[in-house]
């Protein structure tokens, strides 16, 4: 098993020697032999130890276990106590998840206080096999076939080319005791069914079921990679182009995975390619529209609150977008300047305080050049502007409410510099 182990950590090079190693202490098999054969194997260990609080004292058992074990292998040890129960509560969240959280926050926060390269963890090939049928009965993609990965952040699982019968032999064969997770043996969760009911019914159909699904898992894996370095990640997307894919939805997956789109979501914007401009879909950290043949995602932004503009000045509206307003008076060889980001107004004709702000519903505006008024949206859309682009364009509005200027696009038509002007307001945007 310890050639089986280092071959593993030498091909996925998952430790350095001489690097300082957090391992995860249950007290259970798995995590008693992970810590045991890598502080064999001459790694530089440390112990770390979660009571959750569920078990009442068979928790407490447990950790005076490790308690025990470190103390005789003079492996230091980190302990730490959660109240599990109310931390489910307060969040919201299964007992199950407030665990994981609260664990690998941990793990983490201790990692960085102690300098540690990884946290080692347990999972062995057993629990790679649970973990890939428990998301083919969920309905997985490709990603969820491949399960548990070698490494995965900081996080580190050596054992997942054993299985669990292995380490327990290595450990009889050294006489080392360990303890046994009562919660386990009920067939109460997913997971345990899965463990004492599936597995051994597709092990009695072939006694290689197991293994096979781990191989399997693993070469999904190189699939997966494959796929994923053929999928060049894009924030505009041709429709067109992905309709010549094999697979738009594949495709999509994999341009969408990593901004929080799910698979519904994903499948749902493949069916619909022939959408009209506008439509769109919105993950908790992305969004994506639909535009003039393309599909643009971008990230959520947080509202613009408005700039009050009161006299002439430079005001910050972000880190990097400032206003600068000036009053100057109109001479004999005024000549009005051409930028985008520049506008000159009539003084008379507008009322301060200004607003910055981000278009609202009903918006009026008055373009230069057009007599009349026409909704700021039509003037967008004419302007072939996407939803995302719309939502970001800045208006500079007077007292009265009156459109003055659609930022880097137009100025008001009512409020343009003619013959009579005397004085002028001079409007510049910085970014």
């Amino acid at each position: 098993m310890e050639k089986k182990i280092v071959g593993f950590i030498e091909q996925h090079q998952l430790l350095s020697h001489g690097e300082k190693i957090l391992v995860a202490l249950s007290g259970g098999a798995d995590s008693v032999a992970l810590l045991l054969l890598l502080r064999q194997l001459d790694y530089d260990v440390e112990a770390v130890h979660c009571n959750f609080r569920l078990r009442g004292e068979e928790s407490d058992r447990d950790e005076q276990f490790c308690i025990s074990l470190c103390h005789r292998e003079a492996i230091p040890l980190h302990l730490v106590h959660f109240d599990t129960r109310q931390y489910a509560t307060l969040h919201k969240v299964s007992i199950e998840l407030a665990a994981r959280q609260l664990r690998y926050g941990y793990f983490e926060q201790l990692r960085s206080d102690v300098g540690a390269a990884a946290i080692c963890v347990a999972h062995h090939r057993d629990d790679q096999v649970e973990t890939v049928l428990m998301n083919m009965i969920r309905g997985t993609g490709l990603h969820g076939l491949t399960g548990m990965r070698p490494k995965n952040g900081r996080i580190v699982r050596p054992l997942l080319c054993v299985s669990r019968k292995e380490i327990v032999a290595w450990l009889e064969a050294r006489g080392q005791q360990f303890v046994t997770d009562s919660s386990n043996l009920k067939d109460d969760v997913t997971r345990n069914k899965i463990r004492l009911h599936v597995i051994p019914l597709l092990e009695d159909i072939n006694p290689l079921a197991s293994n096979n699904i781990s191989v399997m898992a693993s070469r999904l894996v190189e699939v997966e990679k494959t796929v994923e370095s053929m999928m060049k990640r894009q924030p505009v997307l041709s429709i067109s182009e992905l309709k010549k894919q094999p697979s738009p939805q594949l495709s999509l997956y994999y341009q969408l995975k990593d901004y929080g789109f799910t698979a519904t979501q994903i499948e749902q914007i493949a069916g619909n390619l022939d959408a009209e401009s506008g439509r769109a879909f919105y993950s908790p950290t992305h969004q994506l529209v639909f535009h003039r043949g393309n599909l643009i995602v971008e990230p959520k932004g947080q509202p613009m609150k408005p700039l009050i503009i009161p006299e002439a000045g430079t005001y910050v509206l972000s880190e990097n977008r400032r206003f600068r307003v000036s009053r100057i008076d109109k001479t004999a060889d005024f000549c009005l300047p051409r930028s985008c980001d520049v506008a000159f107004l009539d003084a008379s004709k507008l009322t301060f305080p200004l607003t910055v702000r981000t278009p609202e519903t009903g918006d009026r505006f008055s373009p230069f050049g057009l007599h009349g008024s026409k909704l700021l949206s039509d003037f967008m859309t004419d302007c072939k502007m996407s939803l995302f682009e719309k939502r970001r364009q800045l208006v500079v509005a007077d007292a009265a409410g009156q459109i003055l200027w659609v930022v880097g696009r137009r100025i008001s038509e009512k409020a343009k510099i003619t013959d009579d002007t005397r004085g002028i307001v001079r409007l510049e945007y910085l970014s």
